[in-house]
């Protein structure tokens, strides 16, 4: 069942590839981070504990390998771990990343909030 589920025009871009300044990296985290908390948060409640899963899928013209894909997911998923007041590491939550190709120079990534069934 989807809980909630947001596309952010926002250019992920592979962060292990950028040689940047670090003032300049820090704030890309800190605005990815708070707008993923933003995104999710806007008009809704806090959800009661469960199981989640959360997919992160981002659109662009290339794709990027695996551990690239995770790795510029890294602050959305802190926002929305912020978001559930959690720890991102939680045995509770699954985390999936996915792509998918964009037009040229069409970007963004869609946040998708699932509950998961647990069996009984």
């Amino acid at each position: 069942m989807i809980i909630r589920e947001v596309t952010l025009p926002l250019r992920l871009v592979s962060l292990t590839n950028q040689r940047e300044h670090w003032a300049k990296k820090a704030k890309r985290a800190k605005e990815h981070r708070w707008l993923a908390l933003a995104a999710i948060n806007r008009g809704h409640e806090l959800l009661e504990r469960g199981r989640f899963m959360v997919t992160f899928t981002r659109v662009a013209p290339r794709k990027l390998d695996d551990d690239n894909l995770r790795e510029c997911c890294k602050h959305l998923r802190d926002g929305v771990a912020d978001w559930f007041g959690v720890d991102d590491g939680s045995p509770m939550y699954e985390w999936r990343y996915e792509q998918e190709k964009g037009k040229p120079k069409e970007y963004a990534v869609r946040i998708r909030i699932e509950r998961k069934e647990v069996a009984a």
